[in-house]
């Protein structure tokens, strides 16, 4: 199993429009495609409390590349980010990291 820990640095006061298009949007989505959440943060004490933080779960590199690539070019996904920022950008930075579980670690 891969982990890919996602962090979204919102545009100062749109983190509660990034967390809305999660909600009511994107998981409904990644569902269609096969994507698994492992859990989604906020920052409560950190360098920016306009940072969403999100982990999904995939079975490898080549699981990730193609549903991953498929949720990017759903035409519903794509409908749903123009609406979403039709105010404006939502999000201006992502960093992502794939990381896999140590032999001693609780998550496998």
């Amino acid at each position: 199993m891969i982990i890919e820990m996602r962090v979204y640095r919102c545009v100062p006061g749109r983190l509660p429009d990034l967390l809305a298009r999660f909600r009511d949007h994107t998981l409904k989505i990644w569902e269609k495609h096969g994507i698994r959440q492992a859990g989604f943060f906020t920052t409560l004490i950190g360098e920016s409390n306009q940072e969403l933080t999100y982990f999904l779960a995939w079975e490898s590199l080549a699981d990730k590349e193609k549903k991953w690539a498929a949720f990017m070019s759903d035409p519903v996904w794509i409908e749903t980010r123009a609406k979403t920022e039709a105010n404006g950008q939502i999000v201006a930075n992502i960093t992502s990291q794939l990381l896999v579980p140590t032999d001693f670690s609780a998550v496998k």
